[in-house]
């Protein structure tokens, strides 16, 4: 625990202008951001007594080891930059609104020849009209299955669209009407597309001009006799209002609103959004999040809206806002509501009438989602610390292991070796700081010693990272000659080198001269955990412990879990723990153990599959992916590109004369492949039939042997 006054800038350092403020830890982690009009007001706050702060203010001040901040001209400026660094660190102190699910939108991939409706979740994208959001994804059918009927817009993926245009057939959609078939060619794609346009004015609200418009013609087409055409009008009209009824009528015709609202108590707050546009409520979301500081109602207000309408601009910020409570100050946060719009956007509480009653039914949908959240959590929160506990007292720790990495190794009969590292927090998965890597110390089968060089190479970048941010002198903490020069510590972790892994060693792992000393995110190996488990029994262990020993780690406890009895194994003891079988401790290392398990087998399989899918263009240097399907596709495979010659080859577009005597080098160098075989008849099958030429290690070697069930158990 850090005193302030350690680190409280000296006397008029601070100065008294608009700016954004970080926290960080001693891990140079960004624990808190934080803007304020005067830096030097705001910050004195922090570093007054103890006593008078907020317990948890109290907790991020004794948490932080330092603070820094970065001046700007104007509070919108401020905002801005708030928001840009609570999305880059993710702050632990910081309030986030965080839900458990991510809604469903109604979209129309107006960027495409033929648009298509289809439900999306996640980031919204570039061209795409989107509708919603909504809370159930069935309730998007419901409503595109009834619009379907007036608005016959295409609907099926990529791959169906192109198998109906390949065999000049529909899908069934388009035999029953409910698609006007722009695959087989019934609908221009200038129609389709103006149909996917009136599509999207009907689900932005703008219903009754439509429905006259079709009423008119159902009347005519009655006067003139033409009685199917009107009854099949008179049952579009009937579609589009029942379609318009699951969306019940709250505000004035034409109003685009936003109404949040907010329910808290001292530890926690639940908000609700109800997007109100052409007068309907249009959809509907939710967030509880931890009050991490002392926050008033208008802070959670302006928090929500850098949520809200951080990433958007256009019509995705409605023309009025309606809130329970405004931030403070006011103005900046409209005028920044306002640039993202593009046009003047009303921030305001509502006082009477509809849209008060409105903000009165958004406010009981906080209040119950809050209680929901509560009862919930108290349960889940309480197992977890119960588990955790159990851990500390089972193993004999200071204090419960609150940051827990696991290792398991990976293999299909000492082939294509590799090691996974899976991160839980707080008793969680923490997946954005999971780790992978490539066994290349040694060839063959022996988890013992991967073991030891996974857990080498992760605890040597952690010292690595600590090096770099000064906080111990150069040589400090490595022992055993592990002094090393500057290319030497590129290759931990990251670079494919012997002991190294490749490329791919890490998701989103920065490494060798990329690495930054001042972002602060946790997607580095800076951060050391309380607890190691591996995956195995003593010896695995041992191995662990070994290198942590080697490295003069003292203050990281190790165990294992052996999967045969459940065991639990600690270095240089000769019994095992054995936890009750009803244990929550032993249940959370199970699951730990189990997401490292999965981890690995789903890389050692991936790079697998690689491996079988490699042919002799893959040798090539220099040719792309792009390039060798272009070759593929004008030869038709591989077989006639080797009997082709130079002159044939460079015909392909994109291929040059080097690149051709490259390509035809290689493929004279190469072994020709084996024969197809049908694995169902026997029968073996010529490359000029279109059937794909084998592409195992060997002519004529099986890709894998075995049935499924016994491939699955060769595996480790």
């Amino acid at each position: 625990m850090a005193d302030p006054s350690s680190y409280r800038p000296r006397p008029g350092e601070i100065p008294d202008s608009p700016g954004v403020y970080r926290f960080r830890d001693e891990h140079r982690r960004v624990i808190y951001v934080g803007k304020a009009k005067s830096l030097r007001q705001r910050l004195a706050n922090y570093f007054q007594d103890l006593a008078n702060l907020h317990p948890r203010t109290r907790t991020m001040v004794t948490t932080a080891a330092s603070v820094e901040w970065t001046v700007v001209s104007t509070e919108v400026e401020a905002l801005q930059l708030e928001y840009s660094w609570i999305k880059e660190y993710d702050p632990r102190f910081n309030v986030k609104y965080r839900d458990d699910k991510s809604y469903p939108y109604l979209a129309v991939t107006m960027n495409e020849e033929f648009p298509r409706v289809q439900v999306m979740r996640g980031h919204k994208k570039k061209g795409v009209r989107y509708f919603g959001p909504y809370g159930h994804a069935w309730a998007i059918r419901d409503t595109v299955d009834l619009l379907l009927r007036v608005f016959p817009v295409r609907t099926c993926s990529a791959g169906v669209f192109k198998n109906a245009a390949r065999t000049g057939r529909p899908c069934l959609l388009g035999y029953i009407g409910k698609c006007s078939a722009p695959c087989v060619g019934r609908i221009t794609p200038d129609d389709h597309w103006d149909l996917a346009d009136e599509f999207c004015d009907f689900m932005a609200g703008r219903t009754g001009t439509y429905l006259r418009r079709l009423e008119r013609q159902m009347a005519d087409a009655a006067e003139e006799m033409e009685y199917e055409r009107a009854a099949r009008l008179r049952d579009d009209i009937g579609a589009l209002r029942k379609a318009m009824e699951k969306s019940a009528v709250v505000l004035a015709d034409a109003t685009d609103a936003d109404l949040i609202a907010v329910a808290e108590d001292e530890l926690e707050a639940a908000v609700q959004i109800f997007h109100v546009r052409g007068g309907r409520v249009r959809g509907q979301r939710g967030w509880v999040t931890d009050k991490v500081e002392e926050i008033t109602t208008g802070a959670l207000v302006e928090h929500a809206l850098q949520q809200l309408y951080g990433e958007e601009s256009g019509d995705a910020v409605p023309k009025e806002v309606l809130v329970p409570a405004l931030p403070d100050p006011v103005e900046p946060v409209q005028q920044w509501l306002t640039e993202r719009r593009g046009s003047g956007v009303s921030l305001r509480i509502p006082q009477r009438g509809d849209k008060k009653a409105l903000m009165e039914t958004v406010q009981r949908n906080a209040q119950q989602a809050l209680v929901l959240h509560k009862t919930k959590r108290a349960s889940d929160l309480t197992t977890r610390s119960r588990a955790l506990e159990e851990i500390a007292e089972a193993l004999d720790l200071d204090s419960a292991p609150l940051r827990v990495e696991c290792y398991d190794i990976s293999h299909l009969q000492g082939d294509d070796v590799v090691a996974s590292m899976v991160v839980f927090e707080d008793g969680l998965a923490r997946k954005s700081e999971y780790r992978r890597f490539q066994i290349k110390g040694f060839e063959g089968q022996d988890d013992v010693r991967s073991m030891h060089e996974v857990i080498t190479r992760r605890f040597r970048r952690y010292l690595a990272e600590k090096e770099k941010t000064g906080e111990w002198a150069d040589g400090e903490g490595l022992t055993d000659g592990e002094q090393r020069t500057e290319d030497e510590q590129r290759t931990d972790g990251g670079a494919g080198t012997a002991g190294g892994a490749g490329p791919d060693d890490g998701e989103a792992l920065t490494h060798g001269p990329a690495l930054k000393d001042e972002d602060g995110r946790p997607k580095r190996f800076a951060y050391p955990p309380q607890l190691v488990v591996v995956d195995g029994g003593q010896p695995q262990v041992a191995a662990a412990q070994r290198a942590l020993d080697e490295l003069g780690i003292d203050d990281v406890a190790v165990c294992g879990l052996a999967k045969r009895l459940e065991e639990v194994w600690l270095p240089r003891e000769a019994d095992p723990v054995v936890l009750p079988r009803t244990s929550e401790g032993l249940y959370l290392l199970q699951r730990v153990r189990d997401e490292a398990h999965r981890f690995a087998i789903t890389y050692q399989r991936a790079k697998r599959a690689k491996r079988f899918r490699a042919g002799p263009l893959d040798e090539v240097p220099g040719l792309g992916e792009t390039r060798k399907q272009a070759l593929i596709k004008h030869f038709g495979s591989v077989k006639r590109l080797r009997s082709a010659t130079i002159d044939q080859i460079c015909e392909v577009p994109g291929i040059g004369r080097k690149t051709a005597e490259t390509v035809a080098a290689a493929l004279a160098g190469a072994t020709p492949a084996g024969p197809a075989v049908n694995t169902a008849t026997g029968e073996i099958m010529d490359d000029e039939d279109g059937a794909p030429e084998t592409t195992a290690d060997a002519p004529g070697e099986p890709v894998s042997a075995g049935t499924p069930d016994e491939r699955r158990g060769q595996e480790r």
